[in-house]
């Protein structure tokens, strides 16, 4: 439950009747939601170890609306927050008790399809896999697809530059995004990028994608989508341990073969999803890789060969490929089903994201395995082989006091462990306040300015989703000036669960 807040005085509730006034006259009707108990649903997002009912939602309709609010909330210095659908698993998206939650729910068509040009324009409220079921009529699909896909919205991509499981050969959100149109916090309507490849001058679209909603709120989105390969085969190969399906990982990319996806589960996290989805994954093996390769079909015949070479001389005890359409997604629905299959062993779990060098982790996995022991809490390995991002699933029930603490502790030394073999903080989550905290590991105190040197430039006030990322927060006026640590501001309080 979140934690008793003190009851607001009187100036408090003065601002926030005519903060509601406000935005009741430029989001008329039931695009204002201030009664506590149906602010409950927006108290957290995915990361629901962290919770605190906004001031108030809006749920603007339009680019117009959405430029009024931002517009007068500067004028008047109120924060706010931007929201996408809140499957944000770093606390990207969680509110704060003085600020407006600007929800994006309402931003859910799809504007235009250019078969010719090969883009799909799209409001920021579009899920992702919706996207890829406008367009598969015509033998299109849009690459990214994390595994929340049916779930995630589009603007929520954008701002934390999601991945998923065919990013090793297409890439990340910022690989399929050509252009936005973004409104700045002052209310100015911008667009970013557009049909071109690549346009001139600064790539201020390589900014706001993975910004994390610090600069901007996105109001509408092009992107690339692909024609659907000829052929796409999957094959299951499993491991007595994740060490070995490691090494098999990194000597698959060793050689120069780039599968379109190449996804790792160890034994827990097999036990859970075969429990939950049934698909046949093989349930005496210590680690499973699914390696999927797309192309024409005597391409992939030969890719399926050597990935079967290369798995037998890392000592794989099990084989087996996909012979339809039907078998290979069986293959990735167990895989992306693997986060609500582990709930089901578990109270809790938190889901880390850090990325590491391919060839360090059987390294990294052999010592999560320790640190799982030190601290006494079980760990599910679920990951984007291929491209080195972890997504441990540190498992704890909430209910036992300290666990919760511990499981952070436990995630941040993983995260500390990445950094330290030459890996990232996060590799498609995002920093949020999950990692907020944990920048410094990676960052210097220069480099940490140098970045809210950007957020000042787009956001000068500080007003658009304060408290997350930066670890120290700074006034953009003493960012100029050699000495700056007696700017610095108090991060706002972070409820838990």
């Amino acid at each position: 439950m979140s934690i008793a807040m003190p009851p607001p005085d009187e100036a408090t509730l003065a601002k926030r009747d005519r903060v509601i006034a406000a935005m009741r006259a430029i989001v008329p009707g039931e695009g204002v939601i201030v009664e506590p108990d149906a602010l409950r649903p927006w108290e957290s997002d995915g990361l629901t170890a962290y919770r605190q009912p906004p001031m108030l939602v809006v749920l603007p309709e339009t680019t117009a609306q959405v430029s009024a609010v931002l517009r007068w909330c500067h004028a008047e210095g109120v924060k706010v927050v931007p929201r996408g659908s809140g499957t944000s698993l770093s606390g990207g998206a969680l509110p704060l008790a003085d600020a407006v939650l600007l929800g994006l729910g309402k931003f859910k068509r799809i504007l235009e399809v250019d078969y010719e040009d090969r883009i799909a324009v799209v409001q920021p409220g579009v899920t992702n896999l919706a996207i890829t079921q406008a367009v598969e009529g015509r033998g299109f699909y849009y690459a990214p697809d994390p595994s929340s896909q049916i779930a995630c919205s589009i603007g929520g991509n954008v701002a934390e530059n999601s991945g998923g499981v065919h990013c090793l050969k297409y890439g990340l959100t910022t690989n399929n995004v050509l252009g936005v149109e973004l409104v700045l916090m002052d209310g100015e309507i911008v667009r970013l990028g557009g049909r071109h490849l690549d346009g001139g001058g600064l790539d201020l679209l390589g900014v706001i994608v993975g910004s994390e909603g610090l600069l901007g709120v996105v109001t509408e989105v092009m992107v690339r989508i692909l024609p659907k390969p000829e052929t796409a085969r999957a094959v299951l190969v499993g491991f007595p341990d994740a060490e070995q399906a490691g090494a098999c990982v990194a000597q698959v990319i060793a050689e120069g073969i780039i599968p379109a996806g190449m996804e790792m589960m160890d034994r827990p996290a097999i036990h859970a999803a075969e429990a939950f989805v049934n698909v046949g994954y093989p349930l005496d093996v210590g680690a499973l890789l699914i390696v999927e390769v797309d192309g024409p079909a005597a391409e992939c015949d030969f890719l399926i060969g050597e990935i079967a070479r290369i798995a037998g001389a890392n000592g794989a005890i099990t084989s087996r490929v996909s012979e339809s359409e039907a078998e290979r997604m069986a293959f990735w629905a167990g895989r992306k089903a693997a986060f609500p299959a582990v709930g089901r062993i578990s109270p809790d779990y938190l889901c880390m994201d850090g990325t590491i060098p391919r060839r360090r982790l059987p390294d990294v996995l052999r010592r999560m395995d320790e640190l799982s022991e030190e601290y006494g809490l079980r760990v599910a390995n679920v990951f984007h082989a291929g491209d080195g991002n972890l997504h441990p699933l540190i498992l704890y029930d909430a209910n036992v006091p300290g666990e919760l603490d511990k499981a952070e502790a436990f995630g941040a030394d993983i995260l500390r462990l990445c950094v330290e073999v030459g890996g990232v903080l996060t590799g498609e989550h995002g920093v949020g306040i999950e990692k907020r905290d944990l920048m410094p590991e990676m960052f210097s105190e220069a480099d940490l300015k140098q970045q809210q040197r950007v957020k000042c430039a787009f956001d000068p006030d500080l007003l658009l989703n304060p408290g997350k990322v930066f670890p120290v927060l700074h006034r953009c006026a003493e960012l100029g000036r050699m000495h700056v640590h007696h700017g610095a501001l108090p991060h706002p309080e972070l409820p838990r669960f």
